[in-house]
């Protein structure tokens, strides 16, 4: 059979303009779109979310069409990982400490968004490659019709009431999830008894969850009476969910606790259309996003000089009054996670 001609590139690109654009760099970037890859929790159920009214604003003022993946946190940066020698996205938006495992592996770049200067040093990365443009705290939600009031310690969710009543998101797949693990390290003090916990409490949970936002429908609706959660994404969930309560559990005899779980967000590495990634990450922290935070999102602005005081924001610092919140160790939570991951699953069989 006759070989095909060698055809210099350009050739080749003059050859491929009808179907496709022929290059990497300069006709990528001036694509009219940004992919997304987020953890679930700001879009909403109904097209009512934070990211839903953000999204709509910027393409309108940019062009720039928002292509949107919604999933675990860990499910996300495990995405990007197999994709990572032809990236598909340009933005990913996760919680620690899976943004932390994003930028260990690779995956983001450096860029400070405008208004980054605004966001409090703890919720964004030294080396620039990411910022918070959420802030957020994990909690847990509860049945408010079946109950009478929050169980109050995580010593009473080991009651017989709350057998295939109970359900959490799995570990090293939703960063909720993983929070359930760090949250319980921290409150039953090591690694050691809040295994011990986990494996009792076991005996109570319904199974596996990728995604933590499809558990409070299933508490709303009473097939649960309590599951996991972070503040933001469950208050904007019991706007139309009327039988969603939030809590925090405490340890026996403790207050109840619980810690910063912002959404991060960061540039991809060799994004296929960076210059539009940076346009979006430069709105999310723009005052007219950050200001529609907890109005739209039910959550709390990234920036510091936005201080809200809407009706939401007022709800919101009620619930948080009287909750300890700590800081985990973040460094030693990233270089042991696969080791506290492995040992939650050994404890619970999962």
């Amino acid at each position: 059979m006759p070989r095909t001609p060698f055809l210099p590139l350009t050739a080749l690109c003059l050859l491929a303009l009808p179907l496709t654009a022929c290059s990497s760099t300069s006709e990528a970037s001036d694509e009219k779109v940004v992919t997304v890859y987020s953890a679930d929790g700001l879009k909403g159920e109904n097209g009512d979310g934070w990211y839903d009214q953000v999204f709509e604003d910027f393409e309108k003022e940019t062009g720039i069409k928002v292509e949107y993946v919604e999933g675990g946190s860990g499910e996300m940066v495990q995405r990007a990982v197999r994709e990572k020698s032809n990236p598909q996205a340009d933005v990913l938006v996760t919680l620690p400490p899976f943004i932390q495992q994003a930028d260990g592996k690779g995956l983001l770049q450096k860029y400070a968004p405008d208004g980054a200067d605004q966001v409090s040093g703890a919720d964004k990365a030294a080396n620039g490659t990411w910022t918070a443009v959420v802030n957020n705290y994990f909690g847990f939600v509860y049945n408010k019709k079946e109950l009478k009031q929050a169980p109050a310690t995580w010593e009473e969710l080991l009651d017989g009431k709350y057998d295939n009543k109970l359900q959490y998101s799995t570990p090293g797949v939703a960063g909720d999830g993983t929070a359930v693990l760090i949250k319980a390290m921290h409150d039953f003090g090591g690694e050691k008894p809040a295994l011990e916990y986990l494996k009792k409490l076991q005996a109570n949970n319904v199974g596996p969850s990728a995604s933590t936002g499809k558990l409070a429908p299933k508490v709303d609706k009473g097939e649960l009476l309590v599951a996991n959660g972070d503040v933001q994404m469950n208050y904007a969930q019991s706007k139309s969910m009327p039988n969603l309560g939030l809590w925090f559990p405490a340890r026996e005899g403790g207050k109840p606790t619980t810690f910063a779980l912002p959404y991060a967000a960061g540039l991809v590495t060799k994004a296929p259309h960076s210059e539009n990634g940076e346009k979006l990450l430069d709105y999310l922290l723009s005052r007219k996003a950050q200001e529609q935070v907890s109005v739209i999102g039910g959550g709390f602005a990234a920036r510091k000089d936005v201080k809200a005081t809407d009706a939401n924001a007022i709800a919101l610092s009620r619930l948080m009054d009287g909750v300890q919140v700590f800081e985990p160790d973040w460094d030693d939570i990233d270089q042991n996670l696969t080791a506290y991951i492995d040992g939650w699953k050994s404890a619970t069989g999962s």
